[in-house]
């Protein structure tokens, strides 16, 4: 049986289709409600509304669920690597040892840039901010690879992915060398994708740095666990700038600008920040706890909540096991992860996070992981948008593959002026 949602506006009867996904979520098809109405929908942040149909990844966020093409995050985070979700994510299935070892090549082999490129990093000021000049620097990318923005053909597709996903690491270490004024260091084709990130981070010409497999584990995990979150703001973005018929590099360009933004890829330093501050103000658990709770404090609990998860963030379960085998094997202390590990606890029994889900979110832990490697706080939104970058592509891909696909063009309702005339500036009057 065919469902249907019926809309009365002014005594008016209105039917829409409604479509189910395969999991079982329906969505009121209003494609047609201006046409027969007149009217629009108004959703401030798009909470309630589906701006396409999607194949990638899916979000249940009252049970706290996550899968990429179907998986479980948590059988990929247990047996799989970053690259291979990669692939996953963009072709839309687990690929061959034969097709695993070809991409893998293909990563390899892109890993350098252009000579000319490095010309671009000398224009910015040696403080300027990593995620600028990475999203420059992309932009920057599509200008030496022309050949690539006819992507018709998978194997051009399958050379622009590996491009940027091999390249962004190559900026973005580039990027910190910028900033601490060393000298860039190339990438090593025996390396394979995040031991060469690492080494082209911390290497110095007179010392190689060399990754313990466990640090090497916990960057593979954290990309992977930031590969795809559906709809968010910087995917979204992404997709809007792809609808508009742009190329691949300036569409990801967008998306690394999104995540830029406190309020989304920031978060993971918002943790540190405030951690820092109970640790420096000698604050304890149960006070910042009570802080928190409190309406009339502007004392915020980050890493805790999230958008979409009403429940346990799957992502900081799996972060927070590697979170404790790391600092276990670097023999690391740190008095934030004690502070963490007991706003966590307290948190967790607490009524008043309890009955607003305030669960931590995956946020909570990442940032507490790249601090223990050495990687800088403002290279954490950097190291989150390598790990989306798989995302991005097979969202845009999806896109640009879609042949009733429109460009996104919402709608508003307008509460200016009514119409009005021009005034001469002789007979305006001070306000």
């Amino acid at each position: 049986m065919t469902k249907e949602a019926r809309l009365i506006i002014d005594g008016k009867e209105y039917t829409f289709p409604v479509i189910t996904g395969s999991e079982n979520e329906d969505g009121i098809d209003i494609t047609q409600l201006r046409n027969q109405s007149g009217c629009i929908t108004l959703d401030p942040g798009f909470a309630n509304t589906g701006s396409c149909i999607s194949s990638i990844a899916f979000i249940d966020g009252e049970k706290g669920v996550l899968r990429y093409r179907g998986i479980p995050i948590e059988d990929l985070a247990q047996n799989s690597t970053f690259i291979e979700v990669a692939y996953l994510l963009i072709w839309g299935e687990l690929p061959s040892s034969k097709q695993l070892a070809r991409f893998s090549e293909l990563l390899t082999d892109n890993a350098m840039l252009h000579e000319n490129l490095k010309n671009h990093f000398e224009g910015f000021p040696w403080n300027a901010h990593p995620m600028a000049m990475l999203s420059a620097m992309i932009n920057a990318l599509g200008c030496y690879h022309k050949e690539l923005s006819d992507l018709d053909a998978h194997e051009a597709m399958e050379a622009a992915a590996a491009r940027i996903i091999s390249k962004v690491r190559t900026i973005a270490a580039f990027s910190y060398k910028m900033t601490l004024g060393e000298p860039f260091i190339y990438p090593a084709p025996e390396l394979r994708y995040v031991s060469n990130f690492l080494h082209m981070m911390f290497s110095v010409p007179h010392k190689k740095y060399e990754a313990m497999p466990e640090v090497v584990r916990a960057i593979d995990l954290m990309l992977m666990l930031h590969a795809d979150h559906e709809q968010n703001c910087s995917t979204s973005t992404v997709r809007i700038v792809a609808s508009a018929g742009a190329n691949l590099f300036s569409s990801i360009s967008a998306g690394v600008c999104a995540l830029w933004g406190r309020q989304h890829g920031g978060a993971n330093m918002a943790v540190i920040k405030m951690l820092e501050d109970i640790y420096d103000g000698g604050m304890d658990a149960k006070q910042c706890v009570e802080m928190a709770k409190d309406k009339n404090n502007p004392f915020r609990l980050m890493g805790f909540g999230h958008r979409v998860y009403k429940n346990y963030d799957p992502r900081a379960r799996i972060l927070k096991m590697a979170c404790d085998k790391l600092f276990t094997k670097l023999k690391h202390s740190d008095p934030l992860l004690d502070i963490a590990l007991e706003l966590e606890e307290m948190a967790l029994q607490d009524d008043y996070f309890q009955e607003r889900n305030l669960y931590p979110n995956v946020d909570f832990y990442s940032g507490l992981i790249m601090r223990a490697i050495g990687i800088p706080t403002n290279m954490f939104t950097v190291i989150f948008a390598i790990g989306r970058l798989p995302g991005w592509i097979a969202h845009w891909r999806e896109v640009v593959e879609d042949k009733k696909g429109r460009i996104a063009r919402p709608r508003q309702i307008y509460t200016g002026y009514n119409e009005r005339h021009y005034i001469p500036i002789d007979k305006r009057e001070d306000k």
